[in-house]
């Protein structure tokens, strides 16, 4: 069960707008998407937080097979990257409709603070990547008294 902060109610106009918006930028037929062989770049979903002892990034990419994920860290700077292809059985179908992203993602963030390198841990289950970045301990800072 996840629980979900509760929003402030939308004022009716916005509601309006937006159905307005939907209708009138939503084209009747879908646009078709990139075939294979173009190397198309996607951007899966992610979360970021923190605790009081660790950031974690979750990464939504179901489809993707663990071989296929690279999780790097330069600095401050994480980079979780990938591909993802899907095996089309019957090459004689014909999409009509097709939302699913295939090809190579990257994602980059800039970490607030630094994090113990050797301690990072990543866990692939269910099509999520989940990162934990324990960071690193501020050192104390002493006053020392001049003689």
């Amino acid at each position: 069960m996840r629980l979900v902060k509760a929003q402030a109610p939308v004022a009716p106009l916005k509601d309006v707008d937006r159905f307005f918006d939907r209708f009138f930028n939503t084209p009747l037929w879908p646009v078709a998407t990139a075939r294979a062989g173009a190397d198309v770049m996607w951007e899966p979903l992610l979360d970021f937080s923190e605790t009081p002892k660790e950031y974690v990034v979750r990464l939504e990419i179901p489809g993707v097979t663990r071989d296929d994920l690279d999780v790097n860290l330069d600095g401050n700077l994480l980079t979780l990257s990938g591909k993802r292809e899907f095996n089309k059985a019957d090459k004689a179908e014909d999409f009509l409709w097709e939302e699913r992203f295939e090809g190579r993602f990257a994602r980059t963030l800039r970490l607030p603070g630094a994090v113990q390198d050797g301690k990072i841990e990543a866990l692939y289950t269910d099509g999520v990547l989940t990162v934990k970045l324990p960071k690193l301990e501020q050192t104390t800072k002493n006053r020392i008294t001049i003689k």
